[in-house]
């Protein structure tokens, strides 16, 4: 017998999945935001939902599909409803529950509801912007923003609020709390300094500009919640049965849950939502929360996932189930990463964080893709590691050996071995792997050039254009990287070190 699939219909059926049904998919919508990730729906969207069953935010999303990738079908079909499973642990007790999350009132694609995506600015209620357009989403180009629509996310961004400047004739009053997520250092401050340049380059009115400057507010923010890609078709299956029914969007993520933003107490009273979860931190400065977080979990993910996916692993977990993978997971973070975050903090507050994080990569019901983490592998590189680095070397003269174990990896990981109309692939085992990254295409040239897999590393860890720096110039580090750089993956060694070089 087929199961139903998740919709209003169903809810009307079976109203004990989600009590009020009716009365939370009437709520007003409050916010626009930008992608349709399951970062994004784990935990922005998860704190809007949450309030809104406290009666606390009352209002709803409306989501602008910004790529070309995927469609917005079975938003419409389940009228973006969708099912969020949460497993791990929590002070100690075994979590395992899911929740139906009606935030999101409905999903406009931008190549083809730009008008409507507009309309939108006009609506008084609607106070807030949310985004996550990846890494290299947020970057100053030569962009129209009076086109229909405007190519990038921040041009995209500056003609939607000229919009509701003009709507609403510049009243202060009318400025919106924007709270980008994408996985930058200052994201608010460098996304407020691009829409401003764009106004300049269009030569918006200045009234627009002390619009833009006086009443709203870009709240840098940072988001911590592993939420990884679709679960697998055996997750999705025995959930499905669990559930009683289908979901062709359902997320899978972990119990832990951080949002930190940066603001005063205007931002909070626009952001009511945050009363709902102690997982919502609007404070000042969230300086510190950044730097545990971006050094401590992306980059021990980013230096670690190449040489765990290339020693055969697929996940996460899987590969803190390895004893070898485990310890250098492990180690790399809390022997080298740990006591070189460049930021001023008590190293014993690093390693709390740290063995939390490990914790949670150990969660077993989170199946997180390896290859996932890899996606702009190369801008994850330089910007939550490669300060790391720096600072390293501030403090001590000794290569990272770990560190240059993963950056070897990395090297590895980024050698195309197959490309087909722009797509480069590597090879695992003698399977294709997709390299989805930006730099791809750099990499394949290099690695077709280089005399040798040292001499690849030679020119890559010296390219300023790539780092903004030499890194050869880094005593032992180079060296380091080029004593991994062999012919098969498996003499990159994950154990092995000695106490002095993890210092």
């Amino acid at each position: 017998m087929s199961l139903p699939q998740l919709s209003p219909e169903l809810l009307d059926e079976r109203p004990e999945l989600l009590p009020e049904h009716r009365k939370l998919l009437a709520l007003p919508e409050k916010i626009i935001q930008f992608g349709t990730g399951v970062l994004l729906r784990g935990l922005p969207d998860y704190f809007v939902n949450k309030a809104n069953q406290q009666g606390i935010f009352n209002g709803r999303i409306v989501v602008v599909k910004s790529t070309n990738q995927g469609g917005t079908d079975a938003f419409e079909t389940q009228k973006s409803l969708f099912s969020h499973v949460i497993r791990g642990i929590e002070n100690g007790r075994n979590v395992d529950e899911f929740v139906i999350n009606s935030s999101i009132s409905r999903t406009l694609a931008a190549s083809s509801s730009w008008t409507e995506i507009l309309e939108c600015a006009r609506n008084p209620e609607l106070k807030i912007v949310i985004s996550n357009t990846t890494e290299v989403g947020i970057q100053l180009t030569d962009d129209d923003i009076f086109a229909l629509p405007p190519a990038s996310f921040p041009g995209k961004l500056t003609a939607y609020l000229y919009e509701r400047y003009k709507a609403f004739a510049g009243a202060p009053d009318a400025g919106m709390v924007i709270v980008p997520t994408e996985l930058i250092v200052d994201n608010g401050l460098k996304l407020r300094s691009i829409v401003l340049e764009l106004a300049r380059r269009h030569h918006l009115e200045e009234t627009f500009v002390q619009w833009l400057e006086n009443h709203n507010h870009f709240c840098s923010s940072l988001v911590d919640r592993i939420v990884p890609g679709k679960p697998d078709s055996e997750t999705i299956n025995a959930l499905s049965q669990r559930q009683g029914f289908t979901d062709e969007l359902q997320i899978v993520s972990e119990v832990y849950r951080l949002w930190a933003i940066e603001g005063d107490a205007h931002v909070r009273s626009v952001l009511r939502f945050a009363d709902a979860d102690n997982g919502v931190i609007i404070e000042p400065n969230i300086d510190l929360y950044r730097e545990l977080k971006l050094r401590l979990l992306n980059g021990t993910h980013t230096l670690s996932s190449g040489i765990n996916f290339l020693h055969g692993h697929d996940t996460v977990s899987e590969s803190m189930t390895d004893p070898e993978t485990s310890a250098f997971v492990s180690n790399l973070m809390l022997n080298e990463i740990a006591p070189a975050i460049p930021y001023e903090l008590n190293l014993n507050r690093a390693l709390e964080f740290g063995n939390q994080v490990l914790d949670r990569f150990r969660n077993p019901f989170i199946r997180h893709q390896l290859i996932d983490i890899t996606v702009q592998y190369t801008a994850k590189m330089k910007m939550r590691n490669i300060p790391t680095l720096l600072h390293h070397y501030k403090k001590s003269e000794k290569a990272p050996q770990l560190f240059a174990r993963g950056f070897a990896a990395y090297l590895k990981f980024m050698k195309p071995v197959f490309h087909k109309e722009g797509s480069y692939f590597g090879d695992r085992d003698g399977k294709l792997y997709l390299i989805r990254c930006d730099s791809a295409a750099y990499f394949d040239e290099k690695w077709k050039n280089a005399a040798s897999p040292v001499d690849l590393a030679q020119q890559v860890l010296s390219d300023t254009s790539l780092w903004d720096t030499d890194l050869t110039l880094l005593p032992g580090f180079a060296d380091a990287v080029k004593e991994n750089m062999a012919e098969s993956v498996e003499e990159i060694k994950i154990t092995g070190f000695d106490q002095e070089s993890s210092e």
